[in-house]
Order: C-alpha cells, then sequence, then structure tokens
C-alpha cells in the first residue's frame, strides 16, 4: 500500500521560503501524475501546482519537482505572503497526502 508522508512546513516570516516534501513509501512504477494543493481556513482546497501549470497567484514564486530515486515530491516556496498560509496536500498517483500546515506571518 502506497502511503504519501509530508515535512517542511512551518512559520515563516513574509518573504520567506520554505520547501515541502511529499515522500512515498510502497511499490509504484514511477511518478506519472503530482501536484500540490492546499486548504486556507474557511475556504476551498484549491490546486496550487502540477507539473504542467501553477495557480496564478503562485506564478513565479512556487516550484514543483520531483526526485524519482528519492521517491519525493516537493514544492519550493519563495517569496511567501500572508495570503499562502493554508494546509498544503500533495497528490502523487491520485493519492493524497495528509497535509501539512504553512504560516506566515510576522
Amino acid at each position: 500500500q502506497v502511503q504519501l508522508v509530508e515535512s517542511g512546513g512551518g512559520l515563516v516570516q513574509p518573504g520567506g521560503s520554505l520547501r515541502l516534501s511529499c515522500k512515498y513509501s510502497g511499490t509504484i512504477f514511477g511518478i506519472y501524475n503530482m501536484a500540490w494543493h492546499r486548504q486556507a481556513p474557511g475556504k476551498q482546497r484549491e490546486l496550487v501546482a502540477t507539473s504542467t501549470n501553477y495557480a496564478d497567484s503562485v506564478k513565479g514564486r512556487f516550484t514543483i519537482s520531483k526526485d524519482n530515486a528519492k521517491k519525493t515530491v516537493y514544492l519550493q516556496m519563495n517569496s511567501l505572503k500572508p495570503e499562502d498560509t493554508a494546509v498544503y496536500y500533495c497528490l502523487v498517483n491520485g493519492q493524497w497526502g495528509q497535509g501539512i500546515q504553512v504560516t506566515v506571518s510576522s
């Protein structure tokens, strides 16, 4: 059974950076579909990034990538803003991670 474990979240000041990691365990034959979503308090879950597209609100600041050897998908987040505060979820090959909190505040 494949499981996804996210890490790298936390509290950061505006303008700072974080890198989220989504490591999967179990047997899969490569990452063929990956994405990151987020859900802010009181809001619906929204798509942040896929391998080919980014939400307008994060374009130029966030970068999605993967390392097949490490079985990990990443989300590099730069120039963070308070409105980026949310629980972030990875989605790999149709399976969701458990979510990780990112808080941007001074």
